[in-house]
């Protein structure tokens, strides 16, 4: 048979909301930056293989998109 009570149950210990806070922004922070890095390497990498811009060219493409969204995203 299940306990019946009349107040409030202990759910365990209090929550440390500025640890959760600090997880929750290096999740988000992770996340955007993780997505502009994918972005600017596919974006590389169809200017490498589908023009004649060369692997270098890319590289520097890729570079250069990575330190403009790092601007932007700030």
């Amino acid at each position: 048979m299940a306990e019946h009570h009349s107040g409030p149950v202990e759910m365990g210990a209090p929550m440390d909301y500025p640890e959760h806070e600090k997880t929750y922004n290096l999740f988000v922070n992770g996340a955007k930056y993780g997505t502009l890095f994918c972005v600017a390497l596919l974006v590389a990498m169809a200017a490498g293989f589908f023009t004649g811009a060369g692997f270098f060219s890319a590289l520097l493409l890729l570079i250069i998109l990575n330190v403009l969204g790092f601007i932007v995203l700030r």
